[in-house]
């Protein structure tokens, strides 16, 4: 029932700083987003967007999040999410910045376009090579993106109704 009200936010961690990629972890992007959603919507907007809020995934390596919130209030938390300007881990704190790239209705979509999104990005890559050897590294990559069908083990995956 729970995902038949719900948002997924697909963003990605922008940051010139190489070691803000440790503290990618679901409690430093959880925290950060809702200090952010305090600091814009106050006391309102954080009750609203905390109801059924979770950090669903995080990618340290691409820099890849997830986030889930309900329906109702996706509004809110993606117009807050500009204002996330750190991650903190064990006392560091990070400047960064959170792009959106998609809002869905499912997990499946985001992953579907993710993988479009990937695609696109090492396309780019591909067309900036200096060398043999980087084009074929990027092939390679962009050989291997795929989605690969499974069955859906939790009900995060019910509400297909696109994306608003």
């Amino acid at each position: 029932e729970a995902a038949l009200c719900c948002r997924y936010v697909l963003c990605e961690v922008v940051s010139e700083d190489p070691r803000c990629r440790q503290c990618i972890e679901d409690r430093a992007v959880g925290l950060a987003v809702r200090d952010a959603i305090g600091r814009v919507h106050g006391d309102y907007g954080l009750a609203c967007c905390s109801i059924s809020f979770t950090v669903k995934y995080v990618n340290a390596y691409t820099g890849t999040v997830l986030l889930r919130c309900r329906k109702d209030f996706y509004r809110l938390l993606c117009s807050a999410l500009p204002f996330v300007r750190q991650l903190e881990s064990r006392s560091q704190r990070y400047p960064c910045a959170l792009n959106t790239l998609h809002v869905g209705g499912t997990i499946r979509t985001c992953q579907k376009f993710l993988i479009q999104y990937n695609r696109r990005q090492l396309l780019m890559l591909l067309q900036n090579c200096t060398n043999e050897e980087e084009r074929l590294c990027i092939q390679k990559s962009l050989l291997s993106c795929s989605l690969t069908e499974e069955q859906s083990q939790s009900g995060d995956e019910e509400d297909d109704d696109g994306t608003e």
